[in-house]
């Protein structure tokens, strides 16, 4: 059996979005399609189908809180910005992923104990 290579990717990008997003918005307070250009010239591909739902679930959350803003063109926009949780599980997320990094790294390099 072949691994799916595509799909292993895909859950992968999937299972960070949340953070990538958190990682944006503590840079500066954002817009939807600001978020998706970016996460796009990243190459996390997202659709606004996807980010939406996620918006709205971390604002329920209280992670994130938004306002409206007079855009120069077309209608309002809403901006959204990290709320002190959202700064406090975007810090547990920093560590969360250093640790996964350091924890792949690890297995990455782990030498065999020869038998003896």
């Amino acid at each position: 059996m072949v691994i799916d290579i595509d799909n292993v990717k895909a859950q992968m990008r999937k299972g960070i979005l949340e953070y990538c997003i958190l990682s944006i918005l503590s840079r500066e307070d954002s817009y939807a399609p600001k978020i998706i250009a970016e996460l796009k010239a990243s190459e996390m591909i997202v659709v606004e189908g996807t980010l939406y739902p996620i918006l709205t679930r971390l604002k329920n959350q209280g992670i994130l809180t938004y306002r409206w803003e007079e855009s120069p063109q077309g209608p309002p926009r809403k901006y959204y910005s990290l709320t002190a949780d959202g700064r406090e599980a975007l810090r547990q997320l920093d560590e969360s992923w250093d640790s996964l990094v350091g924890q792949i790294n690890q297995i990455r390099n782990h030498q065999p104990e020869e038998n003896q």
